[in-house]
């Protein structure tokens, strides 16, 4: 599988004072409960005057140690949360519009607070089957309008979209995530424009990530109208994403090395975004009439699982460190939320 085609290949035994120590246990347990008990009694209220109790001094109690507070960061604010969104938006965006159309969003749709960006690489692919050219131009409509909506929601507080990398050449960032996978060699490129196939196996990283990202971070969101609407985006979102693994699947049984390639970017992601292993490609189980394809990606509660902002921009920076930079976003994104996670 290293070729130019494919993407990504891208963790009491006890001694005797045991005995000794339950004894002493024991004996103090003892001791407490007849002190407890002369206390009881000496609270009672007794009419026999033959009963004299006389409790032994009340010990004084140890203080409790003041526990040292951990420390805590502050949880984003829903703007924060929103122009992270809208970043990885614009990275979809930008991808799905010059793949479908030749163009990109315009200076309009971008701009914003913060450090504005440019794209780097990016052209129409030739698409030799019509259906995934027809996905194509309704994926990037749709990102394009998940661009709008959240510039839409920010008004003023939006961030400008960054420096972005979605271009074919050696040192660029696709090229590099598959050179680190080993799927090729020093001075080789992967190029997503230059077949139907390799456009999918591109859009497989960036949809199943952009699920995740959007289940992790609605919990942030505290107006009505933004965890509305932000379920909403992240339901296109998956929408997307099974299709495009519908159609890797579907084009994987005559080509099996496109299946073994979504594993391959699976395992990608698991070993920046930590050391669990739940990230799934869409190769299917069993076999004959037990065959189960792998189309949807969750837990045995069939619930999908989610990423943190850090562990959604290990894999945008290509880096299981934390950094501030790298990857598709080559100067870092603007706002708050710009670190990745350290794994």
């Amino acid at each position: 599988m290293r070729n130019q085609d494919l993407i990504l290949d891208i963790l009491a035994a006890g001694d005797a004072r045991r005995e000794s120590r339950r004894a002493m246990l024991k004996m103090a347990s003892t001791a407490t409960v007849a002190v407890a008990g002369a206390g009881l009694l000496a609270a009672c209220d007794s009419n026999d005057d033959d009963i004299v109790v006389r409790p032994g001094p009340t010990p004084s109690p140890t203080p409790t140690p003041t526990p040292t507070p951990s420390p805590t960061s502050a949880a984003p604010s829903e703007a924060d949360v929103l122009n992270f969104a809208l970043q990885l938006e614009y990275l979809e965006a930008q991808f799905y519009l010059f793949a479908a159309t030749g163009t990109g969003l315009t200076t309009d749709q971008t701009s914003g607070s913060g450090t504005p960006g440019t794209v780097t690489g990016g052209r129409q692919v030739n698409f030799t089957d019509p259906l995934v050219a027809a996905y194509a131009r309704e994926i990037a409509a749709d990102e394009r309008a998940h661009v709008l909506f959240l510039r839409n929601a920010l008004g003023t507080a939006r961030v400008a979209m960054p420096s972005i990398d979605i271009g074919s050449t050696a040192t660029g960032a696709f090229s590099s995530a598959a050179r680190a996978a080993g799927l090729i060699g020093a001075g080789e490129t992967f190029d997503p424009y230059a077949t139907d196939e390799n456009f999918l196996l591109a859009a497989f990283i960036f949809e199943d990530v952009g699920v995740t990202a959007y289940k992790g971070a609605i919990q942030f969101l505290n107006t009505k109208a933004f965890i509305e609407a932000a379920a909403g985006i992240h339901a296109a979102e998956a929408y997307h994403a099974g299709l495009v693994r519908t159609v890797l699947y579907r084009k994987g049984i005559a080509t099996p090395s496109l299946i073994e390639a979504t594993e391959a970017i699976s395992n990608a992601r698991d070993s920046l975004d930590g050391s669990d292993d739940r990230d799934q490609g869409v190769r299917p189980t069993g076999s004959g009439a037990t065959l189960t394809s792998n189309i949807v990606p969750t837990d045995s509660s069939g619930i999908a699982y989610s990423r943190s902002a850090g562990q959604v921009l290990n894999i945008a920076y290509l880096s299981s460190q934390a950094v501030s930079q790298g990857g598709f976003f080559p100067s870092g994104l603007n706002g708050t939320i710009r670190t990745s996670a350290a794994n």
